[in-house]
C-alpha cells in the first residue's frame, strides 16, 4: 500500500511539472529554416530518464520562456543554454531548473534549444560517448554545428533585446549563461557578438572553449562569470582559467570559481559538494557587476 501511495505521488509530481512546463511560451527563433541547416530533414526527439529530459536532433531552434512574477521582476533576463556535447540538451538539470531558480530571484529566463548533431540512434548519450568526446577528431567533426549553435545564441540574445518591452525587461540587462557545450555557445557569443547580440553579461559554466583558437577579446567585452570543478571529467577547468586570463589580461571584468569537487555536469544537482552553491555566487556577482 505504501508503495502505491509513493508511486501515485511521483506520478502526480511529474504531471504537475509537465503541466507547468506546458504553460511556458515557446518562441521559434527563426522565420523559416535556420540559416545553414536548410537541408536538415530529421525530427526532433526526446529521451526521458526519470524526471530528467534530454532533447536531441534539434533542427528548429526555440526559446522556452520562464517569466518572472511581476511583483518581484527585476527587468533582468538570462538566455540559458543547456549542455550535452552538441548531441543532446540536458533540459532539466541545465535548463528548466536553472530558469525556475532565476525566476525566484525575479529574473526572466529564456531556455535556448540550439541546433545539435544528427544522432542516428534513440540513445544520444551512448552515441556521444562512442564518438570519444573531446578528442581532436570529435572536436573537428562538430565544428560546423558549434558554429550554428553560437549563431543561435546570438539570435537568442538579439530576440530578447528586440522584444524586451513585451516582457517588461531592461534592454541593457540581458545576459547569457550556458553549461558545457552550452558554455561553449555562451563563450562564443561573448567573443563574436554584434551590436544587437552583445550580451550585457555572460556566464559560461564548465565550458569547452577549444573551438575558438586564440580569439581577441572585444574592446567592449561583457563582464563574465566562470565556474567549474577541479575534478571536471573532461578537464574543462583548464579552459575556464584560460578564458579568465583572456578577459583579465586586457582589463575586462571577470570572476572565476574553480571548486575543489563537483565533477562535470553538476548544473543544479545537489551533491553535498562545493559546487552546490555556485548559482548563489553567480547571483551575488550579478547584483554587483562593475
Amino acid at each position: 500500500m505504501k508503495f502505491q501511495k509513493i508511486t501515485s505521488l511521483v506520478v502526480f509530481v511529474l504531471l504537475v511539472f509537465n503541466y507547468a512546463l506546458a504553460q511556458n511560451k515557446t518562441i521559434r527563433l527563426y522565420e523559416g529554416s535556420a540559416p545553414g541547416s536548410e537541408s536538415w530533414e530529421w525530427n526532433e526527439e526526446i529521451m526521458k530518464m526519470g524526471p530528467a529530459e534530454f532533447i536531441y536532433n534539434i533542427v528548429d531552434p526555440e526559446l522556452i520562456v520562464f517569466e518572472a512574477k511581476a511583483e518581484i521582476a527585476t527587468g533582468q533576463a538570462v538566455v540559458v543554454c543547456p549542455g550535452g556535447g552538441f548531441h543532446f540538451l540536458s533540459m532539466k538539470n541545465e535548463g528548466y531548473d536553472v530558469a525556475k531558480w532565476l525566476n525566484e530571484k525575479g529574473i526572466t529566463a529564456f531556455v535556448l534549444k540550439y541546433r545539435t548533431e544528427h544522432c542516428l540512434t534513440d540513445n544520444p548519450m551512448q552515441e556521444f560517448m562512442q564518438k570519444q568526446p573531446n578528442t581532436d577528431k570529435f572536436n573537428k567533426d562538430i565544428e560546423p554545428v558549434v558554429g550554428m549553435a553560437i549563431e543561435d545564441g546570438k539570435a537568442a540574445v538579439s530576440y530578447v533585446r528586440e522584444h524586451a518591452a513585451e516582457w517588461n525587461l531592461k534592454a541593457d540587462e540581458i545576459g547569457i549563461m550556458g553549461f558545457s557545450a552550452g558554455g561553449t555557445v555562451t563563450a562564443g557569443v561573448a567573443f563574436k557578438y554584434d551590436e544587437k547580440s552583445r550580451p550585457n553579461f555572460a556566464a559560461p559554466i564548465y565550458p569547452y572553449v577549444g573551438s575558438f583558437g586564440n580569439p581577441v577579446v572585444p574592446d567592449d567585452a561583457p563582464a563574465i562569470f566562470i565556474a567549474a570543478a577541479t575534478d571536471d571529467t573532461f578537464g574543462f577547468q583548464t579552459h575556464c582559467t584560460r578564458l579568465y586570463n583572456a578577459w583579465t589580461n586586457v582589463g575586462k571584468s571577470a570572476e572565476l570559481h574553480i571548486y575543489r569537487k563537483g565533477g562535470h555536469g553538476f548544473g543544479m544537482q545537489k551533491q553535498n559538494a562545493p559546487t552546490d552553491m555556485w548559482i548563489d555566487r553567480f547571483y551575488e556577482w550579478l547584483t554587483n557587476i562593475e
